[in-house]
């Protein structure tokens, strides 16, 4: 499998390379690690995938790959790559897959902290809290598109099948 990644977001391409190789290890994956920092290096990460016959793509998290889910979708169906990323806009626009923590949850925690700072706590005496809803999408076209037969446990499983 191969795993696209911006190097110049040191922090979150540190992390998921980390947690990434660790998985993979785990399940007996060889997995290649590509950069991609600006939009010309996004085409060549792609033609790179094709180049290594990588099984899937996996798009790491950060600004820009985030910023650049319509393109990077786009690709993934031109290069007919199966690809999972973090955001439903992605599915939204052509990709395979997203899984990843709810942004409404995130939001809905983040909400709360600002509620009891607005109340008097001290932010330093607050817990440190995350959101714990995972939320998947599935977008059923691309995997046909792809010949991916999507097991009926995973579809019913899904929070979206987008079609």
């Amino acid at each position: 499998m191969a795993v696209l990644v911006d190097a110049n977001d040191p922090g979150t391409a540190d992390i998921t390379t980390r947690e990434l190789q660790v998985a993979a290890q785990s399940l007996g994956l060889r997995t290649h690690f590509l950069n991609a920092s600006t939009e010309r290096d996004l085409d060549a990460a792609f033609k790179k995938v094709a180049q290594i016959e990588a099984g899937g793509l996996v798009i790491g998290a950060g600004v820009f790959l985030a910023s650049r889910s319509k393109q990077l979708a786009a690709l993934a169906v031109r290069h007919a790559v199966p690809t999972v990323f973090e955001s439903r806009e992605f599915v939204a626009s052509g990709g395979l897959a997203s899984y990843s923590g709810s942004l409404a949850d995130s939001y809905r925690l983040t909400g709360i902290y600002a509620g009891r700072v607005l109340k008097g706590e001290r932010p330093g005496a607050l817990p440190v809290q995350q959101g714990t809803k995972i939320e998947l999408f599935i977008n059923l076209k691309t995997a046909k598109a792809l010949g991916i037969t999507v097991p009926p446990p995973l579809s019913a499983r899904a929070d979206e099948l987008i079609e």
